[in-house]
This record gives C-alpha cells, sequence and structure tokens, in this order.
C-alpha cells in the first residue's frame, strides 16, 4: 500500500481548500513536496488546481525542480489535452500523468497515452460527487462542472480504455478529514482490476486502515492532515505496520 502526498498547486503556490473550494494559499510546492519526500512518501502528487481554467498544465518548472532533490514517483495532474502536453511533463520529470477533463470528452486519449507511454504511465482522476443513494457523478474543474457520467460506468470504461491506475478524489469529503468516501472506492474496487488511490477525506490513520482493508483501495493520497502537521508520514506509515497493512520500510 502506497502513501502519497498530495499538493494541489496555484500558481506557484501550494494551496488547500474544503469540497475543492475555498481555497487558502499554504505556502511554497517545493519546499513541501521535498518534506514529504524526506520523510518516507512513496509518492509525489502535483495537480494543477487552475489548469482547466486556462486549458495549459503550468507545474512543469515546478517539476522540473523538485526533480533535483526528490527521487520517489511524481504524478502530475491538470490541463493535459493531448500527447503533446504529456511529453512535456514526462521530458520535465514526471513519471506518470492524471487526466481528467480531456479523458471524458475523448475517451480514445487514454489509448493514445497508454500505447504512446505505456498503461502504467496513465492515471485518470475521477472527481466523484455522490448525487443519490446509490449513484455517483464525475465532475470536472475542480468539482465544478457536472459531465452527468455515472462513476462506476466512467471508471470501467477508463479501465478498458488503457489507463493504468483510478486516481478518485470524493468532492463531498475532500479536506473535511471526516474519512474517504469508503462505499464508492468499495463499488469501484470491485468493478475494476486496476489500483485505485483513495483521494478527499484522510483526518486520521484510522481512515486509512478502513480504505484499504474493508473498501480496497491500493493507495492514499493525503493532503490537509501532512500540510497543517496534523500527522506525520511515520505516525501514518506505523500505524499501518500496526494494523497489518503492507507499506514500504522507510528508515530515517
Amino acid at each position: 500500500m502506497r502513501i502519497i502526498s498530495r499538493l494541489d498547486v496555484k500558481g506557484k503556490n501550494l494551496i488547500k481548500g474544503i469540497n475543492l473550494e475555498g481555497l487558502r494559499v499554504v505556502g511554497d510546492p517545493n519546499v513541501f513536496a521535498k518534506k514529504y519526500y524526506n520523510e518516507g512518501s512513496d509518492e509525489i502528487l502535483f495537480v494543477d488546481s487552475v489548469a482547466s481554467l486556462y486549458n495549459r498544465n503550468n507545474l512543469t518548472e515546478i517539476v522540473k525542480l523538485a526533480c533535483k532533490d526528490i527521487f520517489v514517483p511524481f504524478t502530475v495532474g491538470g490541463g493535459i489535452r493531448n500527447l503533446k502536453d504529456a511529453e512535456k511533463l514526462f521530458i520535465s520529470g514526471a513519471d506518470k500523468i492524471a487526466i481528467n477533463t480531456a479523458a471524458i470528452q475523448n475517451p480514445k486519449l487514454i489509448t493514445e497515452l497508454a500505447k504512446t507511454f505505456g498503461s502504467q504511465a496513465v492515471v485518470i482522476s475521477i472527481e466523484a460527487k455522490k448525487n443519490s443513494e446509490n449513484e455517483w457523478i464525475a465532475y470536472t474543474n475542480n468539482g465544478r462542472e457536472n459531465t452527468n457520467k455515472n462513476v462506476l460506468e466512467w471508471a470501467k470504461i477508463a479501465t478498458d480504455c488503457g489507463a493504468g491506475e483510478i486516481l478518485l478524489t470524493s468532492v463531498d469529503y475532500e479536506g473535511t478529514c471526516k474519512g474517504f468516501d469508503y462505499a464508492i472506492v468499495k463499488k469501484i474496487s470491485k468493478k475494476i482490476k486496476i489500483p485505485i488511490i483513495a483521494s478527499g477525506g484522510f483526518g486520521k490513520p484510522e481512515h486509512m486502515v478502513e480504505v484499504v482493508k474493508n473498501s480496497g483501495a491500493d493507495a492514499v493520497a493525503i493532503a490537509h492532515c501532512f500540510h497543517y502537521n496534523k500527522f506525520s508520514l511515520r505516525q501514518v506509515r506505523d500505524y499501518a505496520l500496526s494494523n497489518n497493512i503492507k507499506v514500504r520500510k522507510f528508515n530515517q
């Protein structure tokens, strides 16, 4: 199980909000990324939070700088519209790219990316919002645009098109620290065979155990609790080990 540090970026700043809204500046994303690497993060996830508004990803320079000091995989998302956009990020140092809007608009892009860069490098980012008791809808543009696509159906289509991983962010739980949306994680984990990264809602290590053991997540992406020092990576890792969850050993 992987513990991933998530960094949402706007311009040159690391930001954080609740339900993907009310964004506040936290600091320098590279300073935080290096801190999380030194503390034992398995991966770093950079997301350009305003990329969809401007049809471009603004993280190339941040990723280039991060690569000089950080030696764990990078996933970079936001504003990736075509093969050229993806190639630019891979050249900058990304190991994987996460796409949302462009994939929904053109699912064939997933196949093109997978054939060009490998399925392992293509992550489908799904912003899920609960619509009714048994339905979740996929959103784009930081949870603002309703695509009217059923999340379960879309996850299956994306998988069939060649995606290697799903980044599932709950719009309802993001930034609340009340726990993940366990129900939708479990439904998707039963429907598809590729790894699922649960994002949105981590508030304490018990939430990680629940989403991994009972909902089938393969990784957790954590932002708020790390940014504001509510828990350290070591505490989260040690708690995972004490609950018989296999994680990468890390010795500081």
